[in-house]
Parts: structure tokens; C-alpha cells; sequence
């Protein structure tokens, strides 16, 4: 119980925020944004560059409207470093490296009476030299054809990505409650006509709500079954680990960051629940709202719309209350971080001490020596 009530003092707590990669971690300063992610060596490559947002103008950082600022960044450059990350990782090539079935023993092998070892060896090491010349030659003729395509169809592609990403994430968490209940109330006479407006919007909401929440959980459970998920899950846990390691005033080395709790409330799966839940409670209000204005109930398909038009503002309230967690510890934001602390034991794993030297390396690169982080 002493332990973790020291962990729980923090000297300081920063704004600094990350996000796992493949092989890696990036970590967000409010000055300087860091990626630390494993070459197919095993080295740690760091690569840094000024964080996005800086140099906006004021009003894009009021409350509420800095959170929509705030999530539309996350997403661009949390897809940019994602693809970067898979490039330092060399997860491309993992497939052309392996040896094809029987390759190496038919001619790399020498014979059982040990006559042709001397040949058989000068032929491997020749075999081997020609192989990294054409590995070198393919890797510099891919990374020219890269360099030849036009900056407008990286971004177009990446746009795309984001785009396709939320429309699918609009029709899961949406469009499918809202038609699940349409076809609920089918089944069930009476249920969505109660006689009383605000039961009804009760009903309609808490059945979105909880479809929602099983959405979200299920669908982080069945990922977290992948091999290669978990291991960017535990890199997750670096994350987190180092981060709290700062806050606490401790020296960032392996030892210290283990130490450390992995779950953190200012997550990005605590604001994804937030989000959901956030939105719940919107929901509540819409029918009454419409109902009081136009005197009847908004259609399916105009219920989708209103919600898809009030996701900047789910975004923005979720943002703050994120925020507003980060900042205090209190019965109040203990609440609120309850819900994302539960979901983050699905994608925040145990690190092990690479994992955690390539967050320590990502956290230090982008600690301010002004102390700005501090909020």
C-alpha cells in the first residue's frame, strides 16, 4: 500500500503525451515531437521534429476548441508516425528476408566426408555477398521510386486513410445502435412508445449507450489477441510507465520506469471512452430538445445526422474532462478516469526493458528545458 501511494505523488505532472508504434514509441512535447523506434539491428533510431500546433493562433486553443484541434492532430500525426515507425522497423522486408524452404542447404551444405567444406564455405560467403548486393540494390531502387512520388498523393493517401477511419468508426458507434433499436422496438410492441417523451429518450439512449460500450470493449479485447497488437500494446505500457516515472521526479532509467504503474488517465483510451460516454449523455437530451422544438421525434436518419454534427463538440467536452483529469487528483476526476483506467487493462500491457529504453529515449528527447510541460 506504501508503494503505490508513492507512486500516486507526482513532483510535477506534464503534458507531455505519446503513442505506441511498431517497434516503438512517439512521444509529444509541447516544443518537440520524437520518435524512438528499433531497426531490424536491434538499434534505437530517434528522429525529431517540431510538434504540430504550436504556431496556431490563440482562439484554436479555447477550451472545447482545442480539443477538436487537439484529436484532428493526433490522428494525422499518429498515422505519419505509425507508417514511419513500420518503415524504421523494416516490417516490410520481413517477408523477403526469410529464406525459402530447403534454399540453404542445397548449396550451402557440405558434404558428410568433409571434402568440400573449404569450397562449400567460399561459395556461401559468395552466395551471402551477392544476396546483400541485391537486397541493397532492391532497398535502393524501392526508396528512389518513393522519393519519385508526388508529396499531394502521400497526403491524398493519408487523407483517405483518416476518412475511411472515421466512417467506419461513425457507422459502428452511430449509425448501428441507432438501427440495432429501430429494430428492437420492432420486435418489442410498445417499446419506443412509452407515453412519456423523456422515458423514451431514456430508453432509446441507454440502449445505444450500453451497445456502444460493448462495441468498444469487444472490439479492444479481440485485438488484444493478436500477436503483433499485444506487442504494440506493451510498448503501450512503456509509455505510460516512463511518463509516470517523469512526474515522479525519478531519474529515467530502466529500473526506475519498471517500477512504475502503466495505467494512466490521460490515455487515449480513457478519452476514447469518454467520448462514448460523453455521448451517451448528449443523447439523452436529443429527443426532448426536438420534441419541444417541432413537437415530434426525429427520424433514424436525421437522429444519425444531428449526432455525426455533434461530434465536435463530444470531441471538445471529451478533450476537457481528459484535461481536467490530468491536472487534479480527486474523488471527482477519480470518477471520470474509472471507465478508460478499467478499458486500458485490455491495451496496456507489461513492457519489457527495451521496450521501456525506447520510451525513455522518445521521453527525454522531448522534455522542454524550460519546464512548459508542466500543467
Amino acid at each position: 500500500m506504501k508503494k503505490k501511494q508513492e507512486q500516486k505523488s507526482c513532483a510535477l505532472r506534464t503534458s507531455i503525451g505519446g503513442q505506441a508504434l511498431m517497434e516503438g514509441i512517439m512521444m509529444r512535447g509541447p516544443q518537440k515531437t520524437a520518435l524512438a523506434v528499433r531497426n531490424p539491428k536491434g538499434e534505437i533510431v530517434l528522429e525529431e521534429s517540431e510538434t504540430r500546433g504550436v504556431k496556431r493562433p490563440k482562439i484554436c486553443k479555447l477550451p472545447l476548441i482545442r480539443g477538436i484541434f487537439g484529436y484532428i492532430d493526433s490522428m494525422v500525426i499518429g498515422y505519419k508516425a505509425l507508417m514511419r515507425s513500420a518503415e524504421i522497423a523494416g516490417l516490410d522486408d520481413i517477408v523477403e528476408q526469410k529464406p525459402q524452404k530447403g534454399e540453404a542447404s542445397a548449396e550451402c551444405v557440405p558434404e558428410p566426408n568433409g571434402e568440400r567444406v573449404e569450397s562449400a564455405s567460399e561459395e556461401c560467403a559468395e552466395a551471402d555477398k551477392k544476396t546483400e548486393q541485391d537486397k541493397k540494390t532492391e532497398q535502393d531502387k524501392e526508396t528512389k521510386e518513393e522519393k519519385k512520388l508526388p508529396r499531394w498523393v502521400v497526403t491524398l493517401t493519408m487523407v483517405a486513410s483518416i476518412i475511411f477511419g472515421l466512417a467506419v468508426a461513425i457507422g459502428l458507434f452511430v449509425w448501428l445502435p441507432a438501427f440495432l433499436f429501430s429494430l428492437f422496438t420492432k420486435a418489442v410492441p410498445g417499446a419506443e412508445d412509452t407515453g412519456n417523451a423523456a422515458l423514451n429518450s431514456l430508453i432509446k439512449s441507454a440502449f445505444e449507450g450500453v451497445l456502444k460500450v460493448f462495441l468498444i470493449v469487444g472490439y479492444m479485447a479481440a485485438i488484444s489477441l493478436m500477436k503483433d497488437i499485444r506487442r504494440t500494446f506493451r510498448y503501450h505500457g512503456a509509455e505510460h510507465k516512463s511518463i509516470f516515472c517523469y512526474e515522479a521526479g525519478k531519474e529515467l532509467t530502466v529500473e526506475n520506469v519498471r517500477s512504475m504503474r502503466r495505467f494512466h488517465p490521460r490515455c487515449g483510451t480513457s478519452f476514447l471512452i469518454l467520448m462514448i460516454l460523453v455521448s451517451i449523455f448528449i443523447s439523452f437530451f436529443i429527443d426532448p430538445i426536438c420534441i419541444a422544438i417541432t413537437g415530434d421525434e426525429l427520424s433514424i436518419v436525421w437522429r444519425v445526422l444531428l449526432k455525426i454534427l455533434l461530434i465536435p463538440l463530444i470531441v471538445g467536452i471529451g478533450y476537457e474532462l481528459i484535461k481536467f483529469a490530468g491536472r487534479h487528483d480527486n474523488w471527482l476526476t477519480r470518477v471520470i478516469s474509472a471507465p478508460g483506467l478499467w478499458l486500458q487493462r485490455l491495451t496496456v500491457l507489461e513492457p519489457d526493458d527495451e521496450m521501456i529504453e525506447c520510451a525513455i529515449a522518445a521521453l527525454k528527447a522531448v522534455i522542454p528545458e524550460d519546464g512548459s510541460d508542466k500543467i
